[in-house]
């Protein structure tokens, strides 16, 4: 939810250069040819480049285990995992700077309004668990009680639409609410210096206070509107990578969901491989966050990464009602669950 509306209208200029490219300069998809053991031989690998939306984390799993663990190899694939740049990730995926990458519903439903034609293959995890949290003695147990209290964000015009949505709800009022940009800053150091409460992912923050050991309150979205049960965050690419290039999508999306699944049935190990990938990362924070966020990778859904038409128009709806879109969403282009494998038993 970094990325500003003004990117993607610089997004839609950038679409001529949408597609996946090898180390030629070509995307000839037939560069994942096998051999006999169904592995792709190593010259023969197709190189693509998969952005990630933030700093890597839990909610990436999956593909540094496909990567790891061999899994991009066999499909043919040779996967850079590659840092977002100041643009953000959903600019890199339009423009052809990454072939694949991790955006979120609401960056995706900004650019397919802004004529910008990205498409979620898959639900990372199948529902919202993001909320505003706040250490405990902040007494802020509900949407009301934001009242009087100040919000640190970091500058989507999302957040004053959240915030004011759920304080509807709750009868609270949210003018009463003082919000400021705080950027990156760490949410435990500035909720002890300048806010009150700030939008966080429990499956990291939260699993971080609890390591911690500092209790802190969750307002979930979903506890409030049904609407904001949206999919976030979730693998993206563009329309002209689908069209032109359908095998290297469905190797990719074959690998990924190997990727995920072996997150969500091997926490412990996926957790280390992340770490091993990852060395900068706290181990004890990964371990913690993994164990709690790999059953809800698929949670309700028949498989993993899939997604439903009703929730994409539920919170484009939303979004239109709260004048955070100019017009109405087609939504069955904006997702696609084509390149998942078959349905699980």
């Amino acid at each position: 939810m970094k990325a500003g509306m003004a990117v993607l209208l610089v997004l839609a200029l950038a679409l001529s250069g949408c597609g996946s490219k090898d180390g030629n300069g070509n995307g000839n998809a037939s560069n994942s040819a096998s051999n006999t053991d169904g592995a792709a031989s190593p010259d023969k690998l197709k190189e693509i480049k998969v952005v990630l939306d933030w700093t890597p984390n839990t909610n990436h799993t999956g593909l540094y285990v496909a990567r790891d663990n061999g899994y991009f190899e066999k499909h043919g694939l040779k996967v850079d995992i590659i840092q977002p740049g100041e643009a953000g990730a959903d600019t890199m995926i339009a423009s052809g700077a990454a072939d694949f990458g991790v955006s979120y519903q609401e960056g995706v439903t900004q650019a397919r309004i802004q004529g910008v034609p990205l498409v979620s293959l898959a639900a990372v995890i199948q529902h919202n668990t993001s909320g505003f949290a706040s250490p405990a003695e902040k007494d802020i147990t509900s949407p009301k009680a934001f009242e009087g209290k100040t919000y640190g964000g970091w500058g989507s015009p999302a957040e004053p639409a959240v915030i004011e949505s759920l304080m509807q709800e709750d009868q609270g009022d949210a003018k009463k609410v003082k919000i400021v940009n705080i950027g990156d800053a760490d949410f435990f150091t500035a909720t002890k210096k300048s806010i009150d409460f700030a939008w966080i992912f429990y499956g990291w923050t939260g699993v971080e206070a609890e390591l911690k050991g500092q209790k802190i309150n969750m307002v979930y979205l979903t506890d409030y509107s049904k609407k904001l049960d949206y999919y976030t965050p979730v693998l993206a690419t563009n329309e002209k990578m689908i069209a032109e290039h359908k095998d290297t999508v469905e190797a990719f999306m074959a690998a990924a969901s190997e990727g995920y699944r072996f997150a969500i049935d091997h926490p412990d190990e996926a957790a280390e491989l992340l770490i091993k990938a990852v060395p900068d990362l706290n181990a004890d924070l990964v371990r913690a966050s993994q164990k709690w966020l790999s059953p809800r990778y698929q949670d309700d859904a028949p498989r993993w990464g899939e997604q439903k038409l009703s929730v994409w128009t539920d919170y484009a709806g939303w979004m239109y009602d709260h004048k955070l879109l100019d017009k109405q969403l087609d939504a069955e282009k904006a997702f696609t669950n084509d390149f998942l494998p078959k349905k699980e038993n």
